[in-house]
């Protein structure tokens, strides 16, 4: 007898149900609440959560469910990891490096200037001892992190004015989140860390000079090109930005183990989605800001230099303060050398093929 491709995806559905129904059927109700770091506005972010509350539910049967609630619904955005470590939420959405005052080392699972991309951070974090290493820090602050996103690369921010030298950067007010703030300062910057939904108004009050947030997409939707013009490239202080689902270690070890595979099953996937949004509405928004006004200024070589040099300064700085923030900067820094290596033969070169290709088209 043949089997068609969707008879045999009809069978496998019925066989899986079969087994799976009475299975779930046995397991406990449980209702979860999520504290999101993001506002509903920033759909690309925020949809992580309903995607991953949504696939649980499905899976589950119903009986695992998950009630994602926006940034200041419960907490305010950069208090999520805080309301999951002493279990006022059982989990949250966010990003590791709105918490570098707690542990500099949740940076790596976050993003670095000149670090990763979304495939060499999903590399090392599979592949090299990342999980192990971030585990090791969440740990120590009564979390289970899961990778639950990425926006892939970003800009390098939105200027009030442009930036044409090193020392244009100093004494500008920015919002910037991470290790970039850090960078910056050493080239004069005074650094802001304010959530997504609050930029706009300090930007439009003369509060802040510039913002970093996102990319073109999510950048449009704050409005950032309407109140500062000058959109800088590359975006060298996040080539990538992890966000997690940071859970209660205690409500995790509650959970039967078919739920947990389930949750890890929902972010993989939801991280997946997040990044193909974004790679596709990116290239859409980009062009629609530069017709509204929006001026692309490429930084020198001589301001990457600086940034990059700043950099490597005060990653030796942190390193010399923590045993913990050393060790997974070593690994990360092998890694990373040999990640650009191998890019540079094999991606990067092909990449700038497929651009001039692009450019001869009629």
């Amino acid at each position: 007898m043949t089997v068609s491709r969707r008879s045999f995806a009809r069978l496998a559905a019925v066989g899986t149900a079969a087994v799976a129904s009475p299975a779930i059927a046995q397991q406990p109700a449980v209702r979860w609440r999520l504290a999101s770091s993001f506002p509903k506005s920033i759909e690309g972010l925020w949809g992580a959560s309903p995607t991953v509350a949504k696939f649980v539910n499905e899976m589950s049967e119903g009986k695992f469910t998950i009630d994602p609630f926006a940034a200041g619904e419960i907490v305010p955005g950069l208090q999520v990891l805080d309301a999951v470590s002493n279990g006022t939420v059982e989990c949250g959405h966010s990003y590791g490096g709105y918490y570098i005052g707690k542990n500099p080392a949740l940076i790596f699972d976050g993003s670095l200037p000149f670090g990763l991309t979304v495939r060499q951070h999903n590399a090392w974090y599979l592949y090299g001892d990342g999980k192990k290493l971030m585990d090791e820090v969440y740990d120590g602050m009564g979390v289970v992190s899961i990778p639950m996103g990425n926006t892939g690369g970003q800009t390098f921010g939105w200027f009030r004015k442009e930036i044409k030298s090193p020392a244009d950067f100093n004494g500008v007010k920015m919002r910037v989140a991470g290790f970039g703030g850090k960078v910056l300062a050493k080239l004069g910057v005074i650094p802001q860390q304010i959530a997504g939904g609050d930029i706009y108004p300090a930007l439009e009050k003369g509060t802040i000079d510039a913002a970093e947030w996102v990319g073109p997409y999510d950048d449009e939707k704050l409005g950032f090109h309407k109140v500062a013009k000058y959109m800088h490239i590359p975006g060298v202080l996040e080539l990538c930005a992890n966000t997690g689902l940071y859970i209660n270690k205690a409500a995790w070890a509650k959970l039967p183990g078919s739920y947990q595979t389930m949750l890890r099953a929902a972010c993989t996937y939801a991280l997946v989605e997040m990044l193909a949004g974004y790679d596709a509405r990116n290239a859409k928004a980009l062009n629609r800001v530069v017709a509204a006004g929006a001026q692309l200024v490429v930084l020198t070589p001589e301001i990457l230099r600086t940034l990059r040099t700043a950099l490597e300064t005060v990653l030796d700085e942190e390193a010399a303060k923590s045993e913990q923030f050393k060790r997974v900067l070593e690994n990360w820094r092998a890694f990373r050398a040999e990640q650009h290596r191998w890019f540079s033969i094999a991606d990067a070169r092909t990449r700038n093929v497929g651009v001039w290709a692009d450019r001869d088209d009629p």
